[in-house]
């Protein structure tokens, strides 16, 4: 059976979909999994071996004019057609990307039931996702389903490896002369995340870690975050930190944070990331059901994931923080 599986959002909502997708192919090797996904998530897409076949929607970023739009719409009802799709899982679903399926004539389309979109549907599974009775991949998972009522819904963790990422982590450590474990800081952050600490508690955290000698810290960023990385490097002069900026792409980069002993972030697609490789992650939500852990934990061991949520109120907001200062003391 050729199965299309469609999530075209951002790299963290991508990586919640990743589940859903191999299961989809355990359960039958003979299914032909096709993905599609935004332009950003094509290398990793093109990464995974449990996906046979990637189809890019060029219209999935930015809203564009109308006509432009519904050119690279009959683009993707195109490129749907050539596939021969038997059936479609669309995980996150909008009425252009319902519509294109429709017209590309995909004879069972499987999607939650949402707002005018779940017309162009087939089959409409009410989730309420809004009341987070579980995480975001998990609703993902329950959509499968739907095609077949029997799918064993385990997976291994980590999900994504590669047999080279030691090579890419040595190479890593040779060139910044790295000899102890690693643990890295992203102190940016995008997508759907709205909480984060501001670059001066980031720098305490920092400067903490710093001064127990017992880790190599680097701080990653990425491609569109240079000036970030500058007022960084600012802040923290002559101080023994390395500053990586993801330049190689985002598999070499998975491979590389692999291997570090942790990852500390706000919630945003490099948390994700982390997680779907197996290394430990201290990650910071939002205050709020929408953005909270409870939706977006990651989907890696859950042994391996620590979870905050930062206070509105600046005086919980700083009992939080002494906290986690402390967690990275006996780390």
């Amino acid at each position: 059976m050729n199965i299309l599986v469609v999530r075209t959002d951002k790299l963290g909502d991508f990586i919640t979909a990743l589940p859903a997708m191999y299961l989809l192919k355990q359960h039958n090797p003979q299914n032909r999994i096709i993905a599609c996904v935004a332009p950003l998530n094509k290398e990793l897409a093109l990464a995974c071996g449990f996906i046979d076949e990637v189809i890019v929607d060029d219209n999935s970023g930015t809203p564009r004019a109308f006509v432009a739009s519904l050119g690279h719409m009959w683009n993707l009802v195109k490129k749907l057609r050539h596939v021969e799709i038997d059936a479609s899982i669309t995980l996150f679903s909008n009425t252009r990307i319902a519509l294109s399926q429709f017209l590309a004539g995909i004879p069972m389309r499987i999607a939650p039931a949402t707002k005018i979109a779940q017309i162009f549907y087939t089959h409409k599974v009410k989730q309420r996702r809004s009341e987070v009775k579980m995480a975001e991949f998990e609703y993902n998972l329950e959509l499968t389903k739907t095609l077949f009522p029997d799918i064993n819904l385990e997976y291994k963790k980590p999900l994504l490896e590669f047999s080279d990422s030691k090579d890419v982590y040595v190479k890593f450590c040779k060139e910044f002369n790295i000899m102890k474990e690693v643990i890295a800081f992203h102190v940016g952050f995008g997508g759907s995340s709205d909480a984060n600490w501001n670059l001066d508690e980031y720098e305490i955290l920092i400067r903490e870690v710093l001064n127990q000698d017992k880790y190599r810290v680097v701080l990653t960023f990425g491609p569109d975050e240079v000036a970030l990385c500058e007022e960084m490097k600012i802040r923290l002069k002559n101080e023994k930190v390395i500053f990586y900026i993801s330049k190689e792409g985002i598999v070499n980069f998975a491979k590389l944070i692999s291997h570090f002993k942790l990852f500390v972030s706000t919630s945003t697609g490099t948390y994700h990331l982390a997680s779907l490789v197996g290394c430990p992650t201290l990650t910071f939500f939002a205050d709020t059901l929408f953005a909270s852990s409870k939706r977006w934990k990651g989907v890696g061991d859950e042994k391996l994931q620590k979870h905050f949520m930062i206070p509105h109120a600046e005086c919980e907001r700083n009992k939080l923080f002494d906290y986690i200062l402390e967690k990275l003391k006996t780390t």
